[in-house]
């Protein structure tokens, strides 16, 4: 594993911009290269709005009906709740698109955590053609990063950080909004070729020192768990948040 490459913009809007372009970017080469771009999204606020410039700016320069969406992590809501990362990923994306239902594959919020977790399992191996101890190579995942150094629905002291068999799991989170989710695991998100954090704003710039530049302890940081062995890892980070970085 190389170091991961770290790309500052000036700001908020330029951060979405960039995220946006280099998500069109690799989308055409895993078309051109293996046919499909398999997409895995992240919820909370920064990506909405990357995922609203991708679904009017960047519209037109990926070709979608080649994407196949999956999610990182979601809330164990159903799919219309406001809350949800489907149904954010829909509102700002997937709603202004042209797509086959078989190029979504939610997690079904809807469900009790720990059956939804082994619904997702099945539907990724089903989709990857995946046989026992396999995971599946995502071209591309998305991920944000939370002012406690969590990342997807990995939180610190969690037994989720530490699960290295299944590819999805049932966790409970310190988060009162919604304590109850399901979460991809980090083995699945190290075998991705391509990762992309996403973060902005003051209020993350703590985490962003942690994770990057802290001492080696996810337990405490769980976004350091994030290392793929064959993979690329970029983090893009807007002024504000990368502010305590050398």
């Amino acid at each position: 594993m190389g170091e991961p490459k770290i790309v500052v913009l000036d700001d908020a809007q330029a951060l979405f911009a960039h995220a946006a372009e280099e998500i069109a970017h690799l989308a055409g080469e895993a078309v051109c290269t293996h046919g499909e771009f398999a997409l895995c999204l992240s919820g909370g606020s920064t990506p909405a709005s990357v995922y609203a410039m991708l679904g009017t700016k960047f519209m037109l320069s990926v070709d979608w009906k080649e994407v196949q969406f999956f999610w990182g992590d979601e809330r164990c809501v159903p799919p219309d709740d406001p809350a949800s990362n489907y149904a954010m990923a829909t509102r700002t994306l997937l709603s202004k698109l042209t797509l086959r239902p078989n190029q979504v594959h939610r997690m079904l919020g809807e469900r009790p955590p720990a059956d939804a977790a082994t619904a997702y399992e099945e539907e990724i191996r089903g989709h990857f053609g995946l046989s026992e101890g396999e995971f599946p190579r995502f071209d591309l995942a998305l991920l944000g990063l939370g002012d406690n150094s969590h990342t997807a629905s990995l939180f610190p002291g969690s037994p989720a950080i530490r699960e290295m068999e299944h590819l999805a799991v049932a966790v409970e989170v310190d988060d009162p909004t919604q304590r109850h989710r399901v979460s991809l695991t980090a083995p699945v998100f190290n075998n991705a070729a391509n990762v992309m954090f996403i973060v902005a704003g003051e209020a993350k710039a703590q985490a962003v020192w942690n994770v990057l530049r802290g001492p080696r302890d996810a337990e405490r940081y769980p976004a350091q768990v994030i290392a793929p062995a064959d993979g690329d890892v970029i983090w893009l980070l807007d002024r504000a948040a990368a502010a305590k970085l050398a």
